[in-house]
């Protein structure tokens, strides 16, 4: 994408007005059709950035290009996106002179155009050995900064297919981003070795599902060579800067003008699209463009054997004439050939009558409960959303493993939901362990409430939620929506839950301090990655031990996530989740009635204290006053008498400042205003200072009795742990500044 189309986009896009497409508009370009709002030529499209003129390139073939010099691969009304070529930036090092010459340094700039980068479907992806490059993003009146390291010492280290730091990087791109650019960082490594084997380096932003590492883009210049120095991009388009239930009023501007056609709002930046009604489909921007479907010629007959009727956007079986039942799944019974003579019929019997009619009215039954059964799953499937997300899901071409499950599939994975399968309970759901057809083991979690005003939508939110890749977050492998509540069907993980790695362990040796930070580490940065990485970010609204996971290395896995989006608000249903999850509820939730990132925080705070204590959040065994493990922590953390509900391992292991540290942490979490707490990213950085903290060798360890003793010697005024809480605090507040000036 070169400056001059930068340049370019700003003065393409007057404002939207409605307008038919003349008659001897061209609907293709070479192969590529050209649907309107897009049109080639005067009154042909929306106007602005929807117009498109087709070249003919040295090759011979015809074209659509947008502003003369950026090629359109394909155009979709259902989706709302174009794929374009995008310039490859290159920094390669010349021997000649021992410099580094860089290609130039582009920016992009869609402000006033109806287009704004996908960022489901795009990466910046770094190619390259010890390569740094970053983009500046403006997202709104919002800017930062985002790339990523390419790192690379020997070219045998380097492997195909493999993008995650070796020879090659990606990360991902925000919503609604509309501007942003490209540049190198100054290297700090030494090249010298690696510039035998790679003298250049690569940056681009382009669509993920069609990118594949090579190890040959290191060692040679095929990267560049590739559709000629260009690879897709991934633009979603929309009309206007309008919501529907604004647009609607304006009938002269809204673009959505087939009788049968629906509006639906951008889901990234401002903006509407249109679709055709369901039965129907074809161009809801111009008259009479929806068109209905008829089932009934498709070269699959909805009907089977039945006589299939097209209705408006529906249709209608019905079973040939002499035979009845459910045309819908091609049941229908002959009527008796040939009719008995009523000599023979008398002679049959009545109890032989009495016995065909039982068999035929049970038949029917069976037809019926069949029929209604199917039924049901249709408009099950239909309520949650299926239909979108199929259309979805064709557009992935296979790069996600998503699955949409048939539910006869998941009951013979669980033996029809057998009790005995119950691996887990909570106030979202029960989890079952199941075995797929191909010997795959999951986890099919079926919920108990979901918000109704998701319903529409869950498939498409489940299919978002799959895009979650992060090595300590349990993989969403696909849904079935054949049910009333749709089912989730979850990897399997082998080594039980945190929970019972903390209360159920009698048997087993102490957990190790290490294992124990190590743990922790990993759930927090994973409920960081989910708060601030994800696309969209992810509230987890439920986060405590028997959520999180562990495999047999004792690698957590966050599981669950999401939860907050499928629960209804209100006080009715979150006192039920308040069953499942007492303990961990923010206080402040008990006020709202709705979650933030900063319950997951609280909660995890609780985690954390659960860990390193070894006991329950709640306990009927203990006193009164002592029954809530976290009115036991603060009343003893003002005594400065932690070290009374600690673990012994990690007595023995630990030492007074990695306690002090510990405790400050832990009470900065359960801070009673949301406010006042740190962000996941702060605790995962502090619980990574502790994991150092613990293995420093400078630090002098302490055996249980040497600890016990110097804790109890310490002042009753908590001197050292408020100063410890205060450089915690300090230290986060400094790191919250410090992001907000960038």
């Amino acid at each position: 994408m070169s400056l001059l189309f930068s340049r370019m986009l700003l003065l393409l896009l007057p404002a939207v007005v409605s307008a038919v497409p003349d008659g001897r508009c061209p609907t293709k370009c070479g192969v590529v059709e050209i649907p309107y709002p897009f049109g080639i030529g005067a009154n042909c499209s929306l106007g602005g950035g929807f117009n498109l003129t087709c070249n003919t390139i040295e090759s011979g073939l015809r074209k659509p290009f947008y502003g003369n010099n950026v090629e359109v691969l394909n155009i979709s009304l259902v989706t709302g996106q174009v794929r374009m070529l995008n310039n490859i930036t290159s920094a390669c090092y010349n021997s000649n002179y021992n410099n580094i010459t860089y290609s130039y340094s582009w920016w992009l700039d869609l402000e006033n155009t109806p287009y704004r980068l996908s960022d489901l479907h795009n990466k910046f992806t770094v190619i390259g050995c010890n390569t740094l490059a970053y983009f500046l993003a403006l997202d709104g009146s919002n800017g930062y900064e985002r790339g990523c390291v390419s790192m690379c010492r020997y070219e045998q280290n380097i492997v195909n297919d493999s993008c995650s730091g070796m020879g090659c990087c990606q990360t991902s791109i925000p919503k609604n981003l509309r501007y942003y650019e490209v540049s190198f960082g100054q290297s700090c490594f030494n090249n010298s070795n690696t510039w035998r084997f790679s003298r250049c380096s690569y940056a681009a932003l382009l669509e993920a599902e069609w990118f594949h590492f090579q190890t040959s883009y290191i060692t040679t210049n095929q990267f560049m060579q590739i559709n000629d120095g260009r690879v897709p991009v991934v633009m979603d388009w929309a009309i206007g800067n309008e919501t529907c239930e604004v647009a609607k009023r304006n009938p002269t501007s809204y673009a959505c003008i087939s009788k049968y056609s629906a509006c639906v709002d951008s889901s990234n930046g401002p903006g509407y699209l249109c679709n055709c009604s369901e039965g129907y489909q074809g161009n809801p921007y111009v008259s009479d463009g929806c068109q209905d479907i008829n089932e009934c010629d498709q070269q699959s007959n909805p009907c089977s054997d039945g006589i299939c009727h097209n209705l408006p956007g529906d249709y209608r079986c019905e079973c040939p004439e002499g035979t009845q039942g459910n045309a819908y799944n091609g049941v229908c019974i002959t009527a008796e050939s040939q009719k008995l003579s009523l000599a023979v019929k008398v002679a049959i019997g009545g109890g032989g009558g009495v016995i065909i009619l039982l068999l035929c009215i049970m038949c029917l039954y069976v037809v019926y409960q069949r029929s209604k059964i199917e039924e049901m799953k249709r408009k099950y499937f239909k309520q949650h959303g299926g239909y979108e997300l199929e259309e979805k899901m064709k557009l992935q071409r296979g790069l996600n493993k998503f699955k949409i499950f048939e539910s006869k599939e998941l009951e013979k994975a669980t033996n029809h939901f057998d009790d005995k399968n119950i691996i887990g309970r909570g106030g979202n759901g029960v989890v079952y362990k199941g075995v797929l057809e191909n010997q795959v083991v999951v986890a099919i979690k079926k919920p108990k409430i979901i918000n109704e005003d998701l319903k529409k939508q869950f498939g498409t939110e489940t299919l978002i939620l799959s895009y979650v890749n992060h090595v300590n977050i349990v993989n969403l492998l696909g849904c079935c929506l054949e049910t009333e509540m749709p089912l989730l069907v979850y990897e399997f993980v082998s080594n039980g839950t945190l929970f019972h790695l903390i209360h159920e362990n009698e048997n087993q040796a102490p957990t190790s301090l290490d294992t124990r930070l190590r743990i922790a580490y990993e759930s927090a940065d994973a409920l960081d990655y989910l708060h601030s990485k994800a696309s969209p970010q992810i509230i987890h609204g439920d986060v405590k031990p028997s959520n999180i996971l562990l495999d047999m290395d004792y690698t957590a896995k966050i599981s669950d996530f999401g939860a907050s989006k499928m629960i209804p608000k209100g006080e009715k249903q979150f006192a039920t989740l308040l069953q499942f999850t007492h303990g961990y509820i923010d206080p402040e939730c008990l006020m709202t009635y709705e979650l933030t990132y900063k319950s997951d925080v609280y909660s995890f705070g609780v985690v954390l204290l659960e860990l390193f204590t070894g006991k329950k959040v709640i306990s009927f065994e203990e006193s009164e006053e002592q029954k809530s493990l976290v009115s036991t922590f603060t009343m003893l953390e003002k005594q400065n008498r932690v070290s009374d509900i600690l673990d012994n391992q990690v007595k023995l292991e630990g030492n007074i400042e990695f306690i002090q540290e510990l405790t400050a942490l832990i009470k900065v979490c359960l801070k009673s205003k949301g406010e006042d707490r740190p962000t996941m990213k702060e605790v995962a950085e502090e619980l990574n200072g502790l994991r150092t903290l613990k293995k420093h060798p400078f630090i002098v360890q302490h055996n249980v009795e040497e600890m016990e003793s110097l804790l109890s010697g310490l002042p009753n005024d908590n001197r050292a742990n408020s100063n410890t809480i205060f450089n915690i605090e300090r230290r986060l507040t400094r790191r919250s500044n410090i992001q907000g000036w960038l």
